[in-house]
């Protein structure tokens, strides 16, 4: 029989949940087990696609297309395994399929209730993961904090698979103890409502995992252990890191992989993180720094939502610096700025590289285009994802090839010279108001030139990788600048799409219409992305 293991969170958000079970499938993984993981969010939406990049945070894809939460991107990255729609499911999505069922008279004329069908749905899709992927442990976060009337049901569906099966369910919260300024001592309180309030809906936490500013000591593990009727040894302290990284081997100081075993009565099959423990070396021993700039049209004083919005690339990054011994610095450059006073540009030149992420809307694009300019022809090492290339294009036609009008389709309907454009399929859907799921989504084969720098880079003539976007480069001008200088070095083969541009004579100058940030591991950093690092410290 599987295992199914609930994680959710309790006092706040963001205190780490997604990160918090990523890290347990590691542990889990490293003891010899075959693990997945799952994320429910309490939304309405059908997936994470429709809403808004700066207000969710970045919207993940998986291979097959699925437009997820970020924190699929964090399971990916700690379990080093490619995850499908299945491992994903919204509120919305499951009242889709529960009311679809009923209109095809599944339910053989019930009356469909919210309970039990709702929380039933839920458990099948748990089912289903476990026998496509044939886990030994399946984890399930369940999004937002307990108390909220949102997630409710799909406590009560972790309540009723407890019920069915009480000996391969266990609970884990992951909740806050504050500290606050003016009394400056660990609060417990808040986490102990936070269990009471769960204990509400029926569940008892097994192991309680104690989020705070510093680790707790014996006091504070004693009072919850004795409030939150759990044992003192299963409460884990998870201080705060710098590198989400560690918490794997700060979680294992606690024994934590080795008590949710016994929680199952089983044993470990092995203990294997050498591979990660050696990975946490070489970010504390990378001291020379390699500095990125990313330019962003909507940078605000702190910039903190960003880290959010751009998740994987940062990442990808990290990934890519670390296996070349250097810390990554991460800079975040206003593109309105560069439209206001092209003087600023040269600030550009304070960097070791540049990156112009993939987004959507026309703003701050011409302040992009104009840092993408600069790169080229101060030799900066430059990185354009999905926009990013596009962009590339339009600067690379415009002040190259003399086509002074080229623009996008998306920025300008009437657009002279439509250098990106959309194809006739995703032309249908924005006539029919087909906008959810609509995209070129997912994984696509793309074909590289053996002549090019991403060849070399990959090393292989034939990748795969993931896509999110409508626009792309009209074939109609390939002509025009590949005799410029423009190498078309990925080409998708099933449609005839420019996947890869580069530009010769630059040290680094590489656009992707696709975004490889997805698929950087921090044990296996994205070739591409190694490449631009190379590139950027012979700078």
């Amino acid at each position: 029989m599987a295992k199914y293991i609930f994680i959710a969170g309790g006092v706040m958000s963001g205190i780490g949940k997604g990160v918090a079970s990523a890290s347990i499938g590691r542990i889990l993984k490293s003891k010899g087990f075959r693990v997945t993981a799952m994320k429910i969010d309490p939304y309405v939406n059908v997936d994470a696609g429709t809403m808004e990049l700066g207000v969710h945070g970045e919207v993940f894809v998986t291979d097959d297309g699925d437009q997820c939460d970020q924190d699929m991107g964090n399971y990916e990255r700690f379990l080093d395994e490619n995850l499908s729609q299945d491992n994903y499911m919204t509120t919305g999505r499951v009242y889709q399929t529960v009311i679809n069922r009923e209109r095809n008279l599944e339910y053989k004329g019930k009356c469909v209730e919210v309970v039990p069908h709702i929380p039933e749905e839920v458990i099948r899709r748990i089912n289903n993961v476990q026998k496509k992927t044939k886990s030994d442990f399946v984890l399930i976060e369940i999004g937002g904090t307990v108390g909220e009337y949102q997630n409710l049901l799909f406590l009560e569906a972790a309540r009723m698979l407890k019920l069915k099966h009480p000996k391969d369910v266990v609970f884990i919260l992951v909740s806050y103890l504050p500290i606050p300024k003016i009394i400056g001592e660990m609060k417990t309180k808040p986490t102990q409502h936070a269990v009471r309030t769960i204990n509400s809906a029926g569940i008892q936490p097994d192991i309680i995992i104690a989020r705070s500013q510093i680790p707790l000591d014996d006091i504070r593990k004693e009072k919850i252990s004795i409030f939150c009727n759990v044992d003192k040894r299963d409460v884990i302290s998870a201080p705060d890191i710098k590198s989400v990284y560690e918490i794997p081997i700060n979680f294992e100081k606690d024994n934590l992989g080795n008590r949710i075993l016994k929680k199952f009565n089983l044993g470990a099959k092995k203990n294997d993180l050498k591979k990660w423990k050696k990975l946490i070396e070489t970010i504390k021993k990378s001291k020379k720094p390699v500095k990125i700039g990313i330019v962003e049209k909507n940078i605000k004083p702190e910039a903190t939502a960003l880290t959010d919005c751009y998740l994987s690339i940062i990442e990808a990054v990290k990934h890519a610096a670390w296996s070349l011994t250097r810390k990554p610095e991460i800079y975040w450059l206003d593109s309105k700025r560069y439209e206001r006073d092209k003087k600023i540009l040269k600030e550009l030149k304070n960097f070791d590289g540049i990156i112009v992420p993939g987004e959507f809307e026309g703003r701050g694009v011409e302040g992009k285009i104009k840092a993408i300019e600069y790169c080229r022809k101060n030799k900066i090492p430059f990185l354009g994802l999905c926009l990013g290339m596009q962009l590339a294009v339009i600067e690379f036609a415009r002040n190259v090839c003399g086509l002074k009008k080229a623009s996008s389709t998306e920025f300008s309907k009437n657009c002279q010279v439509p250098i990106i454009d959309l194809v006739q399929e995703q032309k249908k859907n924005l006539i029919r108001k087909k906008h959810g799921g609509t995209m070129r989504l997912g994984a696509y084969p793309c074909k590289l030139n053996p002549q090019s720098l991403s060849f070399k880079a990959y090393k292989v003539p034939l990748i795969s990788e993931r896509h999110r976007h409508r626009y792309e480069l009209n074939n109609e001008f390939r002509d025009i600048l590949e005799k410029k200088g423009m190498i078309m070095a990925g080409i998708n083969p099933q449609q005839n799409l420019v996947e890869i541009i580069e530009i010769s004579g630059h040290p680094f100058f590489i656009g992707t219409q696709f975004h490889p940030e997805f698929k950087s591991r921090p044990l296996r950093p994205h070739p591409l992305f190694k490449e631009f690092i190379k590139a950027c410290l012979k700078k």
